[in-house]
C-alpha cells in the first residue's frame, strides 16, 4: 500500500493513471510512468478531503507485492512532482488539520508498538479513558475560570461571599481529581514500557534454566560449573498480557576473581531496582538470598524432582520435568497485572503526559493558596495552558517533533 497525501495528490495520480476514479471506491487502473511504461495493475482509491485521516486529498495505491514493483512506484511518484514523507508526517498533517489531537496520536504510536494484548487494550481503551477525563477536566476548568474572571471584572457588584468559597472549593476538587490520576500514573508507565523481573540466586540454583524454560527457548547457557553466567542475560516474555523482561544474573557467593565480582554486584543492583525479584534456592537443601530494595519478592525451590516434598508457602518447580512451571507462570502473570492495573483510570503512560498534568496540577494549587482574585485568575490561566498542551490545543510546538518522531513512515 502507497499513499500520497497533499493538495497536488490528485494531480499525481492522474499523472499516472490517466483520470481520478470516484472517490472513495476501489478502483482497477493500469499506472504507467511519464514515458508510458507500466508500472503495475493497481487498486486504487481516492479520499477528498478534508473528511478523512490527514484531511487533505490523499490517495491509496494497493500494488503488488516486491520490492521492485515499490521500488518503480516510488521513483515514479517523485518524477511526478511527491516526496517520500518523514517519520509520522502523515498524522502530524492530520494534526494541524485537527483530524486529531495529541492524545491520540500518542495513542496510535501506542498501538502500533503493542506486543501484547494489554498493551493493545491500553492503547485502545485507556486513551478513550484518558481523552473523556481530560474533557471533563477541561469544562471544570473553563467553568472555574469563568466565575473568577466575573469576581475580577466585577468587585463592586457585592457578590456573595459563597460565590469565592465556591471557585475554592470546585479548585480543590479538580486539583484532587487530577492528582489521583497521576497517582496510577506509574502502572500505565509500566505496562507501556515493560516490567522487569530478575532471578537473583547462589550459583547452581537453576536460575539459567528456569530462565530457559520461562523463554521457551535455549537463551541462557546452562552447565554444572559454578560461575558460568557472568553478566545479566534478558528474555521478553508475555505474562498474562504484560510485556516483562526476565533477567538471568550471576550466581550470588563470595566471588573468585573479578569479573565475576563485578557480575555478582550487577546482579545486586538489577535486584534492587527489579520490579519483581524471582529468588531461586534449588533443592533438596534450598537457601535463598537476601534481597534489598523495595521489590515483591516470590520465592522459588528449583530442581524440585530432587525431592519429596516441597517446603510449605514456596512456589516449587522442575524445568527438567515441567512440574509447578504452570502455577509458576500464573503467580508471575498476577504480579504483573497488579503491578500494571490501570483499568477506570485515566492511562498517563508518557512522561509528556505526566508533566503537563503535574504543571496543571501545581498551578491549580498554587490558586488555592492565592489571596487576591487577581493572582488566582492568573494561576489558573497557567494552569488552563498547561492543560491545553496535553491535547495539543496551545503551545505545543516545541513538542510535535517528539511526539511524531516515534511514528513509522506510513503514517
Amino acid at each position: 500500500m502507497v499513499r500520497v497525501s497533499g493538495e497536488r495528490a490528485f494531480d499525481v495520480l492522474r499523472g499516472l493513471a490517466g483520470d481520478v476514479p470516484a472517490a472513495r471506491r476501489a478502483s482497477l487502473r493500469w499506472l504507467k510512468t511519464a514515458r508510458g511504461d507500466l508500472l503495475d495493475h493497481a487498486l486504487v482509491t481516492v479520499f477528498p478531503g478534508p473528511k478523512n485521516f490527514t484531511g487533505e486529498d490523499c490517495v491509496e495505491l494497493a500494488l503488488h507485492g516486491g520490492r521492485a514493483v515499490l521500488a518503480a512506484m516510488s521513483e515514479a511518484l517523485v518524477a511526478a512532482g511527491a516526496r517520500p514523507a518523514e517519520p509520522g508526517e502523515f498524522s502530524r498533517r492530520a494534526f494541524l488539520n485537527q483530524r486529531m489531537d495529541l492524545l491520540q496520536a500518542e495513542a496510535m504510536a501506542d498501538l502500533i508498538a503493542a506486543e501484547t494484548e494489554a498493551q493493545r487494550r491500553l492503547a485502545v481503551d485507556g486513551a478513550d479513558v484518558l481523552q473523556a477525563a481530560c474533557l471533563g477536566w477541561r469544562e471544570k476548568l473553563r467553568l472555574v475560570m469563568a466565575s473568577q474572571e466575573a469576581l475580577i471584572d466585577f468587585p463592586d457588584e457585592d457578590l456573595p461571599a459563597e460565590v469565592a468559597a465556591g471557585i475554592l472549593e470546585d479548585i480543590g476538587s479538580l486539583q484532587c481529581e487530577m492528582e489521583a490520576a497521576l497517582a496510577g500514573a506509574r502502572q500505565a508507565e509500566r505496562l507501556r514500557e515493560g516490567l522487569e523481573f530478575v532471578i537473583l540466586g547462589a550459583p547452581n540454583a537453576g536460575k539459567s534454566t528456569l530462565l530457559n524454560a520461562l523463554a521457551g527457548s535455549e537463551v541462557a547457557i546452562v552447565s554444572d560449573v559454578p560461575g558460568t553466567t557472568r553478566d545479566a542475560i534478558g528474555v521478553r516474555v508475555d505474562l498474562g498480557g504484560v510485556p516483562v523482561q526476565v533477567t538471568d544474573t550471576a550466581g550470588l557467593r563470595e566471588a573468585a576473581d573479578a569479573i565475576e565480582a563485578e557480575g555478582v554486584k550487577r546482579a545486586r543492583a538489577r535486584g534492587a531496582e527489579a520490579d519483581v525479584v524471582i529468588a531461586v534456592g534449588a533443592a533438596p537443601a534450598p537457601v535463598f538470598p537476601d534481597v534489598s530494595g523495595g521489590a515483591r519478592v516470590i520465592y522459588v525451590v528449583t530442581k524440585s524432582d530432587l525431592m519429596e516434598f516441597a517446603p510449605l508457602g514456596f512456589l516449587a518447580v522442575s524445568a527438567r520435568t515441567g512440574a509447578g512451571m504452570a502455577e509458576l507462570v500464573k503467580a508471575l502473570a498476577h504480579e504483573a497485572r497488579r503491578l500494571t492495573d490501570v483499568a477506570g483510570a485515566p492511562a498517563l503512560g508518557r512522561p509528556r503526559q505526566v508533566a503537563c498534568v503535574r504543571e496543571t496540577c501545581a498551578a491549580l494549587g498554587r490558586a488555592v493558596a492565592a489571596e487576591a482574585p487577581e493572582l488566582r485568575g492568573e494561576e489558573l490561566r497557567i494552569a488552563a495552558a498547561a492543560l491545553g498542551r496535553l491535547t495539543g490545543v496551545i503551545g505545543v510546538e516545541e513538542i510535535l517533533d517528539a511526539v511524531f518522531s516515534g511514528l513509522c513512515i506510513g503514517k
